[in-house]
Order: C-alpha cells, then sequence, then structure tokens
C-alpha cells in the first residue's frame, strides 16, 4: 500500500514537471493587427511589455505615455512606436494577454474533468478567484497585470472605434474565454435560456465586484471573507437552479 502511494506520487509529480516544461512554451496568441512588431520577438519588445504593466499600475493608464515607458527603460521613445501604434494599442495587447492566459488556465484545469457541476464550479474559480503569479512567463507580473484589467479594462473597449475593432478581432480571446464558459453552463443545464449573458455577466462582473470591494466596499458584499468566487458560485447555480435538474 505504502509503495503503491510512493508510485503515484513521483507519477504525479513527473506529470507536473512535464507540464511546467511545456508551459514555459506557451505563447499567447494574440491578433497581429493590434501590434506593429511582435513583442514576444525581441528581448527590447518583452521589456516594454514588462515594463508597462509596472508604469500603468504605478501611475495609471491616463497618466501613462510612451515617453515616460521610454524613460523607464531606457529607450527612445520612437522604439517603442516600432511595436505598437499608440497606448490604446498596447492596451489592447496587455488585456488580450491576459484574457488568453487566464483561458489557458480554464482549459488546461477543467479538461479532465467529466462531472459538469464540478467543470462549471471550477471555471467560475478560475475566472474570480484572486490572482497568482505564474513563473512560466517570466517578463509579466500577472497579479499586476489582473489589477490594470480590473481598473482599466473598460477603457479598450468603450471608443468610438469599438465596433471596426470587434469586427477586426481585437476582442477574440476574450469572446473565446465567455463562449467557453458559456459552452460549460449549456453541459449542466441546456435548458436555460441565458448561457451566454451568463458567462459573460461571470467574465465582466467579477472585474467589477473586485473594484467595489478595493474602493466602493459598501457596494458589494465581497469582503476578506466573502470572495467574489463565493457570490458567483452562489449567483450562477441559483440562475441554472441545478438541484431542481439533478
Amino acid at each position: 500500500m505504502y509503495y503503491t502511494l510512493i508510485v503515484i506520487l513521483l507519477f504525479l509529480s513527473k506529470i507536473v514537471l512535464v507540464m511546467k516544461y511545456l508551459l514555459q512554451d506557451l505563447k499567447v496568441n494574440i491578433n497581429n493587427n493590434i501590434y506593429l512588431k511582435d513583442p514576444e520577438s525581441s528581448t527590447l519588445g518583452k521589456k516594454i511589455v514588462e515594463h508597462s504593466i509596472l508604469l500603468i499600475d504605478e501611475i495609471g493608464f491616463d497618466s501613462f505615455t510612451f515617453k515616460k515607458l521610454g524613460a523607464k527603460i531606457g529607450s527612445n521613445e520612437s522604439s517603442i512606436y516600432r511595436y505598437f501604434e499608440n497606448k490604446h494599442k498596447l492596451l489592447l495587447y496587455l488585456t488580450s494577454w491576459y484574457w488568453g492566459w487566464l483561458e489557458y488556465q480554464l482549459v488546461f484545469t477543467t479538461n479532465s474533468i467529466s462531472d459538469s457541476k464540478e467543470k462549471l464550479t471550477k471555471a467560475v474559480e478560475i475566472i474570480t478567484r484572486t490572482t497568482k503569479e505564474d513563473s512560466s512567463f517570466s517578463h509579466i507580473n500577472e497579479v499586476l497585470l489582473n489589477k490594470i484589467v480590473i481598473n482599466e479594462y473598460s477603457k479598450s473597449y468603450l471608443t468610438k472605434e469599438v465596433d471596426n475593432e470587434n469586427k477586426e478581432g481585437y476582442f477574440s480571446i476574450y469572446k473565446r474565454l465567455v463562449n467557453r464558459i458559456k459552452d460549460i453552463i449549456i453541459e449542466v443545464d441546456s435548458a436555460y435560456r441565458f448561457p451566454t449573458s451568463l458567462a459573460s455577466t461571470v467574465t465582466e462582473g467579477t472585474l467589477h465586484q473586485h473594484f467595489l470591494r478595493d474602493h466602493f466596499s459598501s457596494l458589494t458584499d465581497c469582503d476578506d471573507k466573502i470572495t467574489p468566487t463565493t457570490y458567483f458560485i452562489d449567483l450562477v447555480f441559483n440562475s441554472l437552479n441545478y438541484k431542481k435538474n439533478v
């Protein structure tokens, strides 16, 4: 019995190591119309991404400029413009990367779960939980990027150009993530009339709940004890009326 347990633990540890190795080579594929030159293709490009996250977190997107970023990384402002047309496109890149990173976690974690309720619970947990840093991407601080998405994501689509940008596929990763959650909702309750609306409510709503918890605590029940995850799991399964369908 003891020997069998050791073998199982060794086998699982090997799987974890293999997956960690594979994830180190994982690349989030972002619409190439968002950037002029792929920042993942050079050391400078990765530096631009890394320090733009740090600077936007420090001073906010409205105060952020390529001139300030250039001063931070010791590079000419013009060199940043070789990668991104403007700071709006940079924000689109950062938020797209975040949703793609979240998507790979969702797919990887739920792929082997056969029970639909368990899969949906895990999906909601992944979307709504507090972000932890991922060592697979050394030049990107996911914790700070999560804060930027919470505080700034709406600025990426509340623009006059949103319809054209949507047609160009700028928001395809975000939409694909919502559709993955929608499909899992349908697995739980195929009769539910609003699976897409519920999926987008969870995805967008978690940003709002985290924001309210940090800045307008009197407008949410989420706090140190009640997490957005707790709230959205309750909302989702009460909306689906899961118990009645069992």
